[in-house]
């Protein structure tokens, strides 16, 4: 893999104040009516989300195996566009390895080598292809998400919550970040559109402490899931893990089980940082699973596929875009044929 630059130096630039945000879709934005076009939808969605990303490989691609056959000097120019990608220099190795057997000197044409990319991606995305589920059997159910400030942690737990309130369940959401105002009030925007309860405190408060009366409080409520947000600060390692140490041992004097999820929010256009944040919060937070936002902001959203084959986390969710429609359940085939920039998914 390239060299990643270090832990503490990956804080991104502080999240702007919160912008209006879009209301809550009225149906499940996943739910399954049996209409193809809802289907078909999140797919073109999908590929325009990533088109930057396809853009730059399949116009690298093309330009590549459009104009000579291969030999060492092609297959080193398309493991250089793969890494720009940020797919990562091993699956980079593989791709060219599979183009390059058999083939010297001989002519392929691009779209045959979009479809090789688009199974090797595919290969290594459908392990980790895994719907976030709730367990009806736990209650609360409580999701601890964690991330660094800026990824669009408050906005998918927003999202997450217009999802959970569709599909019937009482909802309570949780501002942990207690030293960000405006992440506070973002999340009470959430809340008071989707019906969801909203637990806050002054700024600077504990945010464990905050994270025990919402526990709290749910428990009397009977409230079936619990989100709580959490600040996302790594300029000091030392100070996040104390404090989402202390958050986890506050949630286990209520329920020995919590949090039940640690769900990671990562923000693909940060590239080689997405996959120095997974390191540092799943040594910190014991994270469970990943949600990946901004995939529509880059064109290194190969950066996904790199980290799901060195961590292999589940990765629950996609957003290609602000509207509620646009965080869906991830599917492996359905990204590595848009990133790939194939008009169908890999067989």
């Amino acid at each position: 893999m390239p060299q990643h630059e270090p832990a503490q130096n990956v804080e991104p630039q502080p999240e702007p104040a919160p912008q209006p945000e879009p209301e809550p879709a009225q149906k499940k934005p996943h739910e399954d009516d049996g209409q193809e076009g809802e289907k078909s939808g999140w797919l073109a969605s999908l590929r325009k989300g990533l088109a930057k990303s396809s853009s730059a490989l399949g116009g690298g691609i093309s330009g590549i195996f459009a104009r000579r056959k291969l030999d060492a000097e092609t297959l080193q120019d398309l493991e250089d566009i793969l890494i720009q990608a940020d797919l990562g220099v091993d699956m980079a190795m593989r791709i060219t390895g599979r183009i390059g057997k058999g083939r010297y000197d001989k002519g392929i044409g691009p779209g045959e080598v979009k479809a090789i990319l688009a199974e090797e991606v595919a290969r290594v995305l459908k392990p980790v292809e895994q719907p976030f589920e709730i367990d009806p059997g736990t209650r609360p159910f409580v999701v601890l998400v964690v991330g660094v400030n800026g990824s669009g942690k408050t906005t998918t737990i927003g999202k997450l919550a217009a999802i959970a309130r569709n599909e019937g369940h009482s909802v309570m959401l949780v501002a942990g970040d207690t030293f960000r105002a405006a992440a506070v009030e973002q999340l009470g925007v959430w809340a008071r559109r989707t019906g969801a309860d909203f637990i806050s405190r002054d700024t600077g408060a504990d945010p464990a402490a905050l994270a025990f009366d919402a526990m709290r409080e749910a428990r009397a409520k009977g409230t079936d899931i619990v989100f709580i947000d959490t600040a996302g600060r790594l300029q000091n390692k030392k100070g996040l893990m104390e404090e989402l140490a202390k958050i986890v041992r506050v949630l286990k004097k209520t329920d020995e089980s919590a949090p039940h999820a640690v769900l990671l929010v990562l923000d693909a256009t940060t590239g080689q940082n997405a996959m120095s944040q997974t390191e540092v919060f799943r040594e910190v937070a014991g994270v469970t699973g990943l949600v990946m936002t901004k995939l529509d902001g880059t064109a290194r959203g190969g950066i996904l596929a790199a980290i799901a084959e060195k961590h292999k986390l589940p990765v629950h969710a996609i957003g290609v875009g602000e509207k509620i429609t646009d965080l869906q359940p991830f599917d492996a085939e359905a990204f590595a044929a848009a990133i790939a920039g194939l008009d169908r998914e890999p067989s």
